[in-house]
């Protein structure tokens, strides 16, 4: 049975940098993966062109399958400055209707504030209230490079893992609509430190490739 995945990202390229291999799996046997943005990734820049960001995540989405694509255009780089009240009320409409089995965010350390704020908005948006989103069997947590390496406070510490050996040219291949966002190695975000880190979680569970994962809340649906 096909399943339906959703992805919310603070920005368009965060999706592809932190779980892109996984979604190209996803979709390569018919599950339906949709992803939302909060914010877009561009505003907050003295020259901000948010028609390119936007194109740029389209264009990434096509390349992995990803079935929709929703913007939230909440101001980037300062969801701090908006009520957590008025992002989580943004988010559950799409969660609600969409009902689906398995979440990916952001891990609430990262450094950026629009990925920790993003990953408080989905728990909160995703509470486990009885009756409420029947189908959600799963809610993890991704890393993105240039933000978790560099948090502050708290440290990314994997417990699930997806091999991504089939599926990571894939997952270059979305990001590079992203290029302008990419740097040269050894900045760490780079497509070599991609697949470094690709190699690194794969080597650390016995595959060639993978990403990483903390898993936030898996439930075991009765029959």
């Amino acid at each position: 049975m096909s399943e339906t995945v959703l992805v919310v990202a603070a920005h368009p390229d965060d999706e592809a940098l932190g779980c892109g291999g996984t979604i190209a799996r996803h979709t390569a046997i018919g599950d339906q993966v949709h992803v939302l943005f909060l914010a877009d990734g561009e505003a907050a820049r003295e020259k901000a062109d948010i028609s390119y960001r936007r194109d740029a995540a389209n264009r990434s989405a096509d390349a992995l399958g990803i079935s929709e694509r929703i913007f939230l255009d909440w101001p980037d780089n300062k969801l701090d400055s908006v009520p957590l009240l008025d992002v989580v009320q943004s988010l559950e409409p799409h969660i609600n209707r969409l009902n689906p089995s398995i979440i990916y965010t952001h891990f609430s350390g990262d450094l950026n504030i629009d990925h920790r704020i993003t990953a408080q908005a989905v728990m909160t948006a995703c509470r486990p209230q009885p009756g409420s989103l029947p189908a959600l069997k799963r809610i993890l947590s991704f890393e993105v490079l240039s933000s978790t390496e560099w948090s502050m406070n708290e440290t990314f510490v994997p417990n699930y893992w997806i091999d991504i050996s089939d599926t990571l040219e894939k997952k270059i291949s979305s990001i590079a609509p992203y290029d302008s966002e990419m740097r040269d190695y050894p900045h760490t975000r780079s497509y070599h430190n991609i697949r470094q880190l690709a190699g690194l979680r794969g080597a650390s569970v016995g595959v060639e490739y993978a990403e990483a994962f903390m898993l936030l809340r898996a439930v075991e649906k009765a029959v």
